[in-house]
């Protein structure tokens, strides 16, 4: 166990930890072997929201095609079981962007703003010598203590993660995608999000008809574009960061030719569902409130209703949509590779491949991200550095979470995190080394409060802090507890991979059940705030672990 003196204080360490241990980003950085000069390391960290862990054919998806994450794949590691750490956007973004499980990083919801004392990727490049470059948004709501009252940033949760320099955002509203479509002449005065809708299609329609944009106009296209721009642009010699955040597979749920017709609404396997709506109803009180809050607008502008009463069709139809949008994506990401390969770029860029969360597409009659579900968590990792070609097209089936990204980006830009983040650098598998003590369970977390209307503590009868949820996964058994006293739900995943049977009040799993609440209770006790913890005064000064 390394400790040592330390000179500033914690909550300004990321001035300390993330500088790199042999020279900054800057190309002078030397080999321990040689002395010389080591090629430089570009950084390309992309996040696709609300893609599915299981829909990539690198991951044996039998319908989904990506053909350029499947190429990244092999010449990367493939993390088989990776999750999120919450949802929506906002709070699975800060596990991802601070290495800290919700329960520490305290970002609860979209609009819940980020401590400003927690250390961050953005702000470790930064001291590493980049200039971390951001293109697309990462729905960080900034402190408020840090603005005045009336500041317009505080009337939005989808502010810019500290450190990061803006090259083009895209929020929400994407109204700079808007007016470069109308630039390229394409009617665009629908605005967000009816420009979304497919063209002639009735009101709300279930439909794959095409929206009036083409596959060269779609927000990913456009991003790609701006990044491929600037990539030109970056100094030779000179290593860079890029955040890549596209919105797509995110709804709403439309995408251009040739990709709507790319999948049949009959193929894919089947929904991981009861026989109806209402048999799922009846498996927990919060599964009940969330069917009943689901509404088909948010995901088809136009439509009506509820989400839980569309048809099988339907819901089929949404999803090859879905696996059409994947494809979208892939594509961009594919003309992305070619771009960092006619730069000569390629050999000299690590990539990080990722979402925030994932999407129920259907499952349990649900779209969206949220709950407990496998479905909304497992997400696709894929980590590719040119460095590590003994473990290209390697998978690792041991369980990784969202908060293991930001150490494993800053070691492999050469740098160091704080001790007290809550995951853990992937850099190990990528080399090929034993992990005998890694952790042997997912963990997530879900809060559904509503702190501005109050929904869910009306509902529920409870008061914010009680509205949530911890999930803790191992390979046979899945365990959910609620606050506010909701009763727990148990799944044995060996014969229920759909999460439908609880066993949670069955006496033959009720040492199960007092096991994983033991085990759930003790990640927590492990996890809670360490950044101040792990240090000591002492007659010499302060002394930090690790």
């Amino acid at each position: 166990m390394d400790r040592s003196l330390i000179g500033n204080d914690i909550a300004g360490s990321f001035i300390e930890y993330g500088t790199a241990p042999a020279a900054t980003a800057g190309g002078k950085e030397r080999s321990k072997k040689t002395g010389r000069p080591a090629a430089p390391r570009n950084i390309l960290f992309v996040t696709c929201d609300q893609w599915r862990g299981d829909c990539l054919s690198a991951a044996g998806h039998p319908t989904v095609r990506t053909p350029n994450v499947d190429a990244l794949a092999r010449e990367g590691v493939l993390f088989r079981r990776h999750f999120a750490g919450a949802a929506p956007c906002s709070p699975a973004r800060a596990c991802l962007y601070t290495g800290l499980y919700q329960m520490t990083n305290r970002v609860c919801r979209n609009g819940t703003p980020m401590d400003r004392r927690h250390w961050n990727v953005a702000l470790a490049a930064r001291a590493m010598g980049y200039d971390p470059t951001l293109f697309g948004y990462t729905d960080v709501a900034p402190d408020p203590r840090s603005h005045a009252p009336g500041d317009p940033v505080l009337r939005t949760y989808e502010g810019m993660l500290p450190g990061f320099t803006s090259r083009q955002l895209l929020p929400e509203h994407q109204r700079q995608w808007l007016s470069w479509l109308a630039a390229r002449g394409v009617d665009a005065s629908a605005g967000y999000p009816d420009i979304h809708r497919p063209a002639g299609s009735g009101h709300g329609e279930v439909t794959r008809a095409a929206p009036v944009y083409s596959s060269d106009e779609t927000p990913t296209a456009f991003m790609a574009g701006e990044f491929i721009r600037w990539l030109g642009e970056q100094e030779a010699g000179r290593p860079w960061f890029a955040h890549l955040s596209f919105i797509s597979p995110h709804p709403p749920f439309v995408v251009p030719a040739p990709f709507n017709d790319m999948y049949d609404p009959g193929d894919g396997p089947a929904f991981h569902r009861a026989r109806r709506w209402k048999d799922e109803a009846k498996s927990h009180p919060w599964l009940a409130y969330e069917l009943a809050r689901q509404r088909k607008a948010k995901f088809l502008p136009g439509a009506r209703g509820k989400v839980r009463d569309w048809s099988e069709h339907e819901f089929r139809t949404i999803r090859a949509i879905y696996y059409g949008m994947i494809s979208e994506v892939d594509s961009q990401l594919g003309r992305i590779w070619t771009a960092l390969r006619a730069a000569g770029a390629w050999e000299s860029t690590v990539i990080v491949l990722t979402s925030d969360h994932a999407e129920m597409m259907g499952d349990h009659f649900m779209l969206g991200k949220g709950g407990y579900f496998d479905q909304s968590f497992h997400i696709p990792l894929i980590v590719r550095d040119p460095a590590a070609a003994k473990t290209a097209g390697t998978t690792v089936d041991r369980f990784t979470e969202a908060v293991d990204v930001a150490p494993t980006i800053v070691e492999l830009a050469g740098g160091k995190s704080p001790p007290w983040l809550d995951g853990r650098s992937l850099v190990p598998f990528l080399r090929g080394a034993k992990t005998p003590h890694w952790r042997d369970c997912a963990h997530w977390e879900f809060d559904f409060r509503s702190v501005a209307k109050g929904e869910a503590e009306e509902h529920f009868g409870l008061r914010p802090q009680q509205c949530n949820l911890a999930v803790i996964r191992s390979e046979r058994f899945k365990y959910v507890h609620f606050g506010g006293r909701l009763p727990p739900l148990l799944f044995d995943l060996t014969d229920d991979p759909g999460e439908l049977r609880d066993r949670a009040a069955d006496p033959l799993y009720r040492s199960t059940r007092l096991d994983f609440a033991e085990r759930l209770l003790a990640w927590r006790a492990e996890h809670l705030d360490q950044s101040l913890a792990l240090t000591e005064l002492t007659g010499k000064g302060p002394v930090t672990f690790g």
